[in-house]
């Protein structure tokens, strides 16, 4: 098996493990923060679901487009370089997707929390009358 091959290899191994690895973790700690966000349990577990294999899809399919490389690789030494630069991006698409989920969800958790909290009370209609001063 020539280098290219193995390299293909490793890096489909490594990309896969990350991947199933950071979505189940995330997955299962990100249910409590799910459940903050949205104050239901069942809709809580159905987003979870729906952005767990949204992230599955997003990241393998990266991976697979990724996973071409142009360079020859003619050693050991190329193929550690090429391999740590095709991780070290699949890595920073992880870290992308999950930025951005915790973030579009805190807006979504504050917007809702605000339309939770109680309407301020009106303003006065009128002032009262005030007494008339006390003479001495």
């Amino acid at each position: 098996m020539d280098h290219k091959a193995l390299m293909y290899l490793v890096y489909l191994a490594i990309s896969i493990g990350l991947t199933v690895w950071v979505a189940t973790t995330l997955s299962r700690n990100g249910q409590i923060f799910l459940e903050e966000v949205f104050g239901e349990a069942r809709l809580a577990r159905a987003v979870n679901q729906l952005l767990t294999m949204g992230f599955y899809l997003l990241n393998l399919g990266y991976v697979a487009v990724a996973m071409r490389s142009d360079q020859t690789v003619a050693g050991a030494s190329e193929v550690l370089e090429t391999l740590s630069l095709k991780i070290g991006l699949v890595l920073l698409v992880l870290g992308v997707l999950h930025f951005c989920n915790v973030f579009f969800l805190g807006r979504y958790r504050r917007s809702r929390l605000r339309q939770q909290q109680a309407a301020p009370p009106l303003p006065p209609a009128a002032r009262l009358p005030m007494p008339p001063p006390a003479h001495a």
